[in-house]
């Protein structure tokens, strides 16, 4: 005996969405996009998710460091801000709080795959390019690399 639900209204399911974590503006758009029945309806419905709070560009960047920033450098967070269309001004504090964090989450994520210094050039290469493409900067690279467990 199944039965059937009404669809979700367009405002529903953003709601939904928004109820698992937080979405930017252009997230929300490209995954309800198919469901708009009417030209205009998705934009006006943003538009009041935005007004009542709902839906705030800073708050998706503070959420986004927080649970990419303890395996991702500052680098690779940023882009991922980008993709999801997200301004820089609203990037530009979270941003910074990472930044100032970097070399120490760059050494935990180095401990939690490498756990101990190179043991020649190959292998230091090797964790180079593995921290490199989680996106931290190539000083703190270079420093989490040659000094293992050294404090700044």
């Amino acid at each position: 005996m199944a039965t059937t639900r009404p669809a979700l209204s367009l405002k529903g399911r953003a709601l939904r969405y928004l109820a698992g974590r937080e979405h930017s503006r252009l997230e929300l758009e490209r995954k309800l996009a198919a469901h708009e029945e009417e030209p205009g309806q998705l934009a006006r419905v943003l538009d009041e998710l935005t007004a009542k709070g709902f839906i705030d560009a800073r708050r998706v960047a503070e959420s986004l460091a927080y649970r990419r920033g303890a395996r991702l450098g500052t680098a690779r967070v940023r882009q991922e801000m980008l993709a999801k269309g997200l301004e820089p001004e609203a990037m530009a504090d979270a941003l910074q709080t990472l930044k100032a964090s970097e070399p120490a989450r760059a050494r935990e994520v180095w401990k939690r795959k490498f756990g101990e210094p190179a043991a020649d050039a190959a292998a230091r290469a090797r964790q180079m390019r593995f921290l490199a493409a989680r996106g931290f900067a190539p000083e703190v690279i270079r420093r989490v690399v040659r000094g293992g467990d050294d404090d700044e």
